[in-house]
């Protein structure tokens, strides 16, 4: 955040062109959210919790609470499936609203809470890094899938910071990218974040995991998540779950980073979890050039839901766990 806006990297026009986009409403951050020029749960999270700063900075004293719900319910409603969004947007509005009734002083809590959700939130992903590095070791060939590098947190990434800290540990290794589609997250920005970091890579298509699974190529898939409910189903890009059964069928360990603000344990299971549908456009076209046939229709759900038991491990800040032992962690329940 600077000089009252929210500075943001376009991620839609990366690796191809650097743009720095400029929000200085809570609206137009929503906007960024739901266009997805800031994606990746826990960067829509941060993204989330300064729009909430620029709208108690924006408010009246005499509309301060009605602006601060107004851009709180904005906010939610651009994406419903990350729950960092969720987590973020309610703690700026509570630690707000609750600090005093003095508008002038809860705008300084706005701005300051924001602050230290986006410095939690990266601290966590540096500490997940220091965490999972213990699972790469010389010679590992390793899968990812969608984007959970710097790009999509607020440092460092999560199942790349754990990629990031390997690197800086003299490992050597090598990583499988996942296109992703229909975004090709993984194409444009994994494959991005790992060539500035000189670490070894590949790009395949979504649908030569399994191939290469099968061959032997494979020793590890790390993923990240968007949500992770009490029992350990989790929600993350699509395709996600279909990876976790083929590491299952070829005794590939599976394992999900994550920050804490990730975690919802109000959510019990993942049938629980809100998937969103994108628009059948992102099927059918790229960059307006058609992919389908003319008239043939598509549906596009944008994560899917991952059962525990295909979970080896949790990577967090605090140790790698288990699925069931996730309802001892001492995570805040989202109120959203």
């Amino acid at each position: 955040m600077q000089d009252g806006a929210v500075l943001m990297i376009n991620q839609n026009k990366l690796p191809f062109e650097f743009e720095i986009i400029t929000c200085n409403t809570c609206e137009l951050v929503a906007t960024a959210i739901l266009e997805m020029t800031v994606r990746g749960a826990p960067a829509i999270g941060a993204a989330g919790a300064y729009g909430m700063a620029l709208a108690a900075m924006s408010a009246t004293d005499e509309d301060f609470r009605s602006r601060m719900r107004k851009g709180r319910d904005i906010l939610l409603a651009s994406r419903p499936t990350a729950i960092d969004l969720a987590n973020a947007v309610n703690l700026v509005y509570d630690q707000t609203l609750l600090s005093s009734d003095n508008p002038a002083h809860a705008r300084i809590v706005a701005i300051e809470t924001a602050k230290a959700f986006a410095a939690n939130s990266a601290e966590d992903c540096r500490l997940i890094g220091e965490t999972g590095s213990v699972l790469i070791t010389d010679g590992m060939k390793v899968l990812t899938h969608c984007n959970a590098g710097a790009l999509a947190t607020v440092d460092w990434g999560t199942a790349l910071s754990v990629f990031r800290m390997a690197k800086r540990q003299g490992k050597e290794f090598f990583v499988f990218v996942d296109e992703t589609r229909p975004r090709l997250q993984g194409a444009r920005l994994t494959a991005f974040e790992l060539q500035q970091e000189g670490i070894p890579h590949a790009v395949i298509v979504d649908s030569a995991a399994g191939h290469f699974m099968q061959k032997g190529d494979i020793d590890l898939v790390i993923t990240g998540a968007d949500r992770i409910c009490q029992n350990g189903d989790f929600a993350n890009k699509i395709g996600t779950y279909a990876l976790a059964v083929l590491a299952r069928e070829h005794k590939i360990p599976f394992y999900v980073a994550a920050p804490q603000s990730t975690f919802d344990t109000s959510c019990q299971q993942g049938s629980d979890i809100p998937i969103e549908e994108r628009s059948p456009g992102e099927i059918t076209h790229l960059k307006g050039e058609p992919l389908a046939s003319p008239g043939s229709g598509a549906i596009n759900p944008a994560f899917d839901v991952t059962p525990a038991r295909f979970v080896t491990g949790f990577i967090t800040a605090g140790g790698i766990i288990k699925p069931e032992e996730i309802k001892r962690l001492n995570v805040p329940r989202n109120k959203a």
